[in-house]
């Protein structure tokens, strides 16, 4: 799954929010910010990535497909005379 995706990209900045909150109030340093960022990118992947998977429909298995049994070849009877 490509880290670049739409919802991905979405939920990492759902999850940046809070670190981008934090920079403007001052508590965390434009250092740190760009620094939890790509984790932020990571974190919504994983977390894209679990949705996805938990979500995705099991597909059944492939049901045999059932062949007609090979008939015997007819055998030469030798003639009585």
């Amino acid at each position: 799954m490509n880290p670049l995706r739409w919802d991905v990209l979405l939920v990492g900045f759902v999850l940046a929010v809070p670190v981008l909150a934090l920079g403007v109030r001052g508590d965390f340093t434009t250092e740190e910010v760009v620094n939890r960022l790509p984790w932020c990118l990571a974190a919504g992947w994983a977390a894209v990535a679990l949705v996805r998977t938990v979500v995705a429909p099991v597909t059944p298995a492939p049901k045999p497909r059932r062949r007609p049994a090979p008939r015997p070849a007819p055998a030469d009877e030798p003639a009585d005379a």
